[in-house]
C-alpha cells in the first residue's frame, strides 16, 4: 500500500510544480506555450495558446508516423516527437515559443523534445 501512497505524493507534487511554473508561464498568439507531458511509455507535446484556449499543434509517440519506429529508445522517440512538433509548428507560421516542462526537470526524454524542437527550427 505504501508504493501507491509514494507515486499518488509524487504525482501532486509534480502538479503542483507545474502550477507554480504555470504562473509564470502564458501562451500568446504571437508566442504559444509548448507544453510536455510524460507518461511512462510515451511523451506528449502540444502548442498552446492560452488567450483563446487553443490547441494549435500536438504530437505524441502514439502518432503513426512514429509508431512503427519501435526500436528507438524512449530518449530518441522523444526527440523525434520535438522535431516532428517543431515541423508541424513551422507548417502553421509559429516559430516562437514558451517551454513549460510541465513540472517535470529538463533532463532526460523531456529536454530530448526540447532539443529535437529546436533543431526542426522553433525559438525558446
Amino acid at each position: 500500500m505504501k508504493s501507491k501512497n509514494i507515486s499518488f505524493q509524487k504525482r501532486l507534487a509534480r502538479e503542483r510544480r507545474h502550477l507554480h511554473i504555470r504562473n509564470r508561464v502564458s501562451g500568446t498568439a504571437e508566442r504559444p506555450r509548448l507544453v510536455v507531458f510524460r507518461s511512462l511509455n510515451n511523451i506528449y507535446g502540444q502548442v498552446i495558446d492560452d488567450k483563446t484556449g487553443n490547441t494549435l499543434v500536438s504530437f505524441s509517440t502514439l502518432s503513426k508516423e512514429l509508431a512503427s519506429d519501435t526500436k528507438l529508445k524512449k530518449t530518441e522517440q522523444s526527440f523525434e516527437t520535438g522535431r516532428k512538433l517543431g515541423e508541424l509548428a513551422l507548417a502553421k507560421g509559429i516559430t516562437k515559443v514558451t517551454f513549460d516542462r510541465g513540472g517535470y526537470l529538463y533532463h532526460g526524454r523531456v529536454k530530448a523534445l526540447a532539443e529535437g524542437a529546436r533543431k526542426a527550427g522553433l525559438e525558446f
